[in-house]
């Protein structure tokens, strides 16, 4: 399957809602100052991927009206142009757990085709799913470093790594968890390999939490009975009924391009080169995606959850741009004939957060679950030297160890 350039409108309809039901909470402020131009309806992304099909947009949105030229005296210098806004602009916020009806399921969003026969036979002949024997060596090498979250000043951007997808993400006076799995033992998977790095009795009240897709290892329902119901969940397209059956009341589903508002920060779902699956029934019955948080002073932090390399990153960074920090996936790459269209190597991610313009990364989904064959410190040192390879300056990598924490203060946003 070549890759969708898919770029949906509305692919929902609102359900109805009584006021009685209807959250108590509230959007919080208007959009960031970075993306100062008015808000507006999603617009397709037209630019082509490499040997995509077209794709026929599921609904029709006007054209947008040309940015008139700046005026130039004759007997003075030309004024400057403004910055060039987002493209296509960033959709209006959709409302606090709205309700809604998703028409179909999601196979159409995959950029490559689900294994087959074939592959499933050649997996059982030749795939491995676990390293070697001399990868157990390493795992006491694995970095580990737990300590208490540090003070951090509501305006500046701080992350705490909690292991594999796991961030505690302190943005616009907000504490975010993403992709929370504090359990030790996921279905299907050995126990981890380091502890959770930050114990949940020390976590500060949880604001919201976003969910990248439905796989044990991202979205993990012991973790998520710990939260209060009323708790703000931004999750896929597809995705709300599973925790609406556990009792949250303020889920919030969003497709692509779409976004929601929680006390001055936005949340932007972005696409991502993955799939979704948790029972035998219901394969890609919801969608899957990563995080662009914007707050209202301007930092802006991208996650990426589950992912393989491919056109969307370009296109996110176009969008949203100035990510001032990157969540990147790093690991469960090996056998790559087997893995390579849904989870990135250390090169296609060093790669990846270059296309969406950040100007700083932290490696994830590594060093936690051993899920595939590559040994356990490999991605590590591969993605240093990506790194290096690539001329970035070495501080902007944030290879954190599990329970490791760093603060982006607004002075150095820029720099």
């Amino acid at each position: 399957m070549t890759q969708q350039t898919h770029e949906p409108g509305s692919t929902a309809t609102s359900a109805p809602t009584s006021a009685a039901s209807a959250p108590a909470l509230t959007g919080g402020a208007s959009t960031p100052a970075r993306t100062a131009p008015p808000t507006a309806p999603t617009v397709p992304d037209t630019s082509p991927a490499p040997n995509a099909p077209s794709f026929r947009a599921t609904s029709t949105v006007p054209d947008l009206p040309a940015t008139p030229a700046a005026t130039v005296s004759q007997a003075t210098t030309p004024v400057p142009a403004a910055p060039a806004p987002p493209f296509p602009p960033l959709a209006e916020p959709r409302a606090l757990g709205e309700r809604r009806v998703w028409a179909r399921p999601f196979h159409d969003r995959l950029t490559a085709p689900l294994p087959g026969l074939k592959a499933l036979a050649r997996f059982a002949r030749e795939g491995a799913v676990r390293p070697g024997p001399d990868s157990a060596a390493d795992i006491p090498q694995l970095p580990y470093e737990p300590g208490p979250l540090p003070r951090t000043d509501p305006g500046n951007l701080a992350v705490t790594w909690a292991g594999h997808a796991s961030w505690v993400v302190r943005i616009g006076g907000l504490t975010v968890l993403t992709d929370p799995v504090w359990s030790r033992r996921i279905l299907g998977t050995p126990a981890r390999i380091t502890p959770v790095g930050v114990a949940w009795d020390c976590l500060p009240p949880v604001d919201a939490v976003v969910i990248s897709h439905n796989h044990y290892d991202h979205l993990d329902a012991p973790t998520l009975r710990r939260l209060p119901r009323a708790t703000p969940v931004f999750v896929p397209a597809g995705l709300g009924r599973w925790f609406r059956r556990r009792r949250f009341t303020c889920v919030t589903e969003l497709d692509w391009w779409e976004a929601a508002e929680l006390s001055g920060v936005r949340f932007d779902f972005v696409p991502a080169h993955h799939w979704s699956k948790r029972t035998l029934l219901d394969t890609c019955r919801s969608l899957w995606g990563g995080w662009v948080l914007t707050a209202s002073g301007g930092q802006r932090l991208y996650f990426a959850g589950d992912t393989g390399y491919g056109h969307w990153f370009s296109r996110i960074g176009r969008r949203y741009p100035g990510i001032d920090l990157a969540l990147m996936p790093i690991g469960a790459y090996d056998p790559r004939w087997w893995l390579r269209d849904v989870h990135c190597d250390p090169e296609e991610a060093v790669r990846a957060a270059r296309d969406v313009g950040a100007r700083r990364m932290a490696p994830m989904h590594w060093g936690t679950f051993v899920l595939s064959a590559e040994p356990v410190l490999e991605p590590l040192t591969r993605v240093r030297a990506a790194w290096e390879k690539a001329g970035l300056a070495p501080e902007d990598l944030w290879d954190l160890p599990v329970g490791g924490s760093r603060i982006l203060r607004r002075e150095e946003e820029r720099v």
